[in-house]
């Protein structure tokens, strides 16, 4: 018998193949056996998924360090957790948006008239999620390598792990948030709101951890740290607002306000 996967000679009785390691499967392909291989791979406690999920709520400096000093096995590599956060994030905007698009409405988060600017970034955000979060992860490893540049401990590629499992992290929690919100009824843009000083909260404490921070400290670093992304966020607002003044946006927005403000007067 060979192993099907490096075509090893296997004795008839082995489970397992000595040289790759892949279990032998001599059953033919079934429903039964389809279920029992993704309970095995997906809900098995002991499996690497689970368990990394669990030990960045529990203890991240876990994860982050083995990964970091080169321990592989014990966690789902950061890599592949991203791609996993990726996808179910995907398949999350998919049946959100499929399933339940009056509660995906956040037209209330914008001024009257700019309820069409407000839907076109959403949508932006939606389509190029995965582009957003591979930009987003280099900005904040930067933005981290500054707050603590007082500590040596790692470098900019070991932040820029650091943020991925972080921020990966924090979408996989955010996309069954948004599951169970959705189910019960709650506005998208609500949980939305929620979240972002939910997140800012998560993030300390994950680098309080990493970092063994005492609580004066870590409120210094957060304050730091979103006193910088803050900064960042003007910059790019200042320069979002020039090319929208450019391209005629800012006086689609104004007509589309005066028009809202005419409509609301008529009413009334």
């Amino acid at each position: 018998m060979l192993c099907k996967n490096c075509n090893k000679d296997l004795n008839p009785d082995t489970n397992f193949c000595g040289l790759c390691g892949a279990k032998v499967i001599r059953n033919r392909l079934t429903i039964k056996n389809l279920f029992e291989h993704f309970s095995e791979t997906f809900l098995n406690y002991d499996n690497k998924l689970l368990q990394t999920f669990i030990t960045l709520f529990t203890k991240p400096e876990v994860v982050i360090e083995s990964y970091i000093q080169g321990t592989r096995k014990k966690h789902v590599d950061v890599i592949s957790y991203f791609a996993i956060a990726l996808t179910l994030s995907g398949f999350q905007m998919f049946i959100s948006n499929k399933f339940f698009p009056e509660l995906m409405n956040v037209d209330f988060l914008a001024q009257k008239g700019a309820e069409d600017f407000q839907r076109n970034n959403m949508n932006f955000v939606q389509e190029y999620q995965s582009f957003v979060y591979m930009l987003i992860v280099p900005g904040y490893a930067l933005i981290s390598k500054i707050v603590f540049f007082d500590y040596k401990k790692y470098n900019y590629t070991e932040h820029l792990v650091a943020n991925m499992y972080i921020t990966t992290h924090l979408a996989i929690c955010s996309s069954i948030l948004v599951f169970l919100a959705l189910f019960f009824g709650i506005n998208f843009g609500i949980i939305s709101l929620i979240s972002i000083p939910a997140q800012i909260l998560c993030t300390a404490y994950y680098f309080k951890r990493l970092f063994s921070l005492s609580f004066k400290i870590m409120v210094l670093k957060t304050l730091f740290f979103s006193l910088i992304l803050t900064v960042l966020l003007i910059v790019f607002s200042f320069f979002t607002a020039i090319t929208m003044y450019y391209n005629g946006t800012l006086d689609q927005i104004k007509e589309a306000q005066k028009a809202a403000i005419a409509i609301s007067k008529q009413v009334q």
